[in-house]
């Protein structure tokens, strides 16, 4: 390890040189508190940020916190969490920012959400405190501005690191909020299935995002905070916080019915980010969902390889089979019976849907329909008349947002109607106008809900290689996916937060391949996959120590495999 005078000389005699004389002071530099790597550094200032990686090791004699803050896994997780977060607000205030060609003067790490994530930005193990970060080294056109880089490397870089991973610098107060806050909603979060509920909503809770881009709680004055109606409300006692009242969602089928703009979705979209902690101060910090729980939604165009829709859509035109369905351009009805199957054979058990994404055809057929449009002629099986099996057959429970038809009172559990952003339980009503109106309509479910047939996925056209030979996976956003010459839409899946989850999915992808060995079922490598992630972590993704790898779930590597066009699988005979 070399001192810093080295890393000075070093840049003070490459002012104007090619930027690729910067690749001379790659290595390791000690610095008074800390140890500095510059393990890989861009061939050109305009290269992408995840390119460049750069590290500060920070042992836990130097960096000084307590004990309990790393006395358990999840711990471990909240307090790296929490350090990201400082990092970043401290590359934001101390960095002055681009500052010449490309990304030229940009300290940065990757920039967290509003849950707190198993991340590799920063590491903790047994010896240290880790930061993986980018920095762009400063130059004009391809010319080095030397200058700027010494002040980036020997004074913006140790600021940076000294305000964010030294607890003597740190509110130690609020890193045991964080931890405490990350506990209380494991715990809720376990305390689920004991109390027989699919989801809880804590009172005080507040909603509503600042906008449909901006997951940070609105702030205005007219804001509703949540109160659960006394016939649904459950009493929990959490470890830090003590006993927390609110919403119980019940497993089953549970409708929420409401006029326009008055929370319906905002709620639905609560149950969503309900599978992940959230930082304090975010308003959802107490509504938490089953970790199984999956939105679904149509979206006509995807990709279906060899899944099971029989269950939904049957005898379609000119005999083409739906028990082993493909198609690269699917309907609605048909996407979004092919997720319902998929996420099934992933391992779902909440369903959460909203009318406004789903296809109408799908979700209901009224009786004037039946009776115009004959059941004979008709492939699709109606949701509503799905539902209650999966329910009662296979413990799959579902959570549907419906405003435009009241046929679902009859299958339905628990009935919630948001006013003004306030829920109300209206089962007895809905379930009286049900007695009082019936549908007339025919159930048209009446064979047994099979599970859908299981797959086997095949490696052979998973290629990580772009067109000039190139290994790429990246994230240009979380709801894009390239993975070497594919470019993979995952707009539908909605619960992925974090460009940073997006990027591990795809390393996932490609770390997966060895277990598709042409006889493993999907579910089966899902497992395996997860398995390796939890006993080594997020590293085992990727032997660059890059930082922008983000926690994900099996069921979005999943839906990500799913909507590949390079995908294949084979059904299980």
């Amino acid at each position: 390890m070399r001192p810093i005078e080295s890393l000075r000389q070093q840049l003070q005699h490459m002012d104007g040189k090619d930027y690729g004389a910067y690749q001379s002071i790659k290595g390791s530099y000690a610095f008074p508190a800390f140890e500095f790597f510059i393990d890989i550094i861009p061939k050109d200032p305009y290269a992408p940020q995840g390119t460049g990686i750069y590290r500060a090791r920070v042992s836990h004699q130097n960096a000084g916190f307590p004990s309990d803050m790393t006395s358990s896994r999840q711990r471990v997780i909240s307090l790296c969490d929490y350090l990201a977060r400082q990092f970043h607000k401290q590359c934001l205030k101390i960095c002055k920012g681009r500052r010449g060609t490309g990304s030229s003067g940009i300290i940065i790490i990757a920039e967290p959400g509003q849950a707190i994530l198993e991340r590799t930005s920063i590491l903790i193990n047994n010896d240290f405190v880790e930061a993986r970060f980018f920095v762009g080294l400063p130059a004009t056109g391809r010319a080095i501005k030397a200058s700027l880089a010494e002040k980036m490397l020997l004074e913006e870089i140790p600021g940076i690191v000294q305000a964010s991973l030294f607890a003597e610098n740190l509110d130690i107060d609020a890193i045991y909020q964080h931890l405490k806050t990350a506990e209380d909603a494991d715990f809720l979060r376990d305390s689920l299935s004991k109390l027989n509920l699919a989801a809880f909503v804590s009172d005080g809770a507040v909603l509503p995002r600042a906008s449909g881009v901006d997951p940070r709680p609105l702030e205005t004055d007219s804001i509703v905070p949540f109160k659960s109606p006394e016939s649904l409300r459950v009493s929990i006692v959490l470890p830090d916080k003590g006993a927390v009242t609110g919403m119980g969602i019940p497993k089953g089928v549970t409708l929420i019915v409401g006029g326009g703009y008055h929370g319906k979705s905002t709620l639905l979209q609560a149950l969503e980010s309900g599978i992940y902690n959230h930082i304090p101060g975010d308003g959802r910090e107490y509504c938490v969902s089953l970790p199984e729980t999956v939105k679904v939604r149509a979206y006509s165009g995807r990709n279906v390889v060899n899944v099971d829709i029989s269950a939904f859509i049957n005898n379609i035109p000119f005999e083409k089979t739906t028990t082993s369905f493909s198609t690269e351009n699917a309907s609605g009805s048909t996407s979004q019976a092919a997720s319902i199957a998929e996420i099934i054979e992933a391992g779902a058990n909440v369903l959460l849907m909203d009318e406004d994404t789903c296809a109408g055809n799908f979700m209901i057929r009224d009786r004037n329909m039946q009776r115009l449009v004959l059941k004979k002629v008709e492939p699709i099986t109606a949701f509503v008349d799905r539902v209650r099996q999966l329910y009662e057959d296979h413990n799959i429970s579902t959570v549907l947002v419906m405003g435009g038809s009241g046929d679902y009172f009859n299958v339905s559990d628990t009935v919630i109607q948001m006013i003004e952003f306030v829920p109300y339980d209206v089962k007895q009503q809905a379930q009286d106008i049900a007695n009082e109106h019936p549908t007339g309509r025919t159930d048209e479910g009446i064979d047994k809900f099979e599970p859908p047939v299981e797959r086997i996925p095949l490696s052979d056209k998973l290629n990580p290689f772009n067109e000039y030979g190139g290994f790429r996976i990246s994230a240009p956003d979380s709801q894009h996916l390239i993975f070497g010459q594919s470019k993979v839409d995952l707009s539908d899946v909605e619960q992925l937060k974090e460009t940073a989850q997006t990027k591990a999915i795809g390393k996932a992808i490609d770390f997966a391949k060895k277990y598709m060995d042409g006889k493993t079922r999907l579910r089966d490598v899902l497992d395996r996959v997860a398995k390796d992630i939890k006993n080594d972590g997020l590293d085992i993704l990727d032997q660059r120590l890059t930082g922008d790898l983000a926690q994900f779930r099996d069921l979005e590597l999943a839906a990500t495999l799913n909507r590949m066009r390079d995908f294949d699988a084979k059904q299980v005979q």
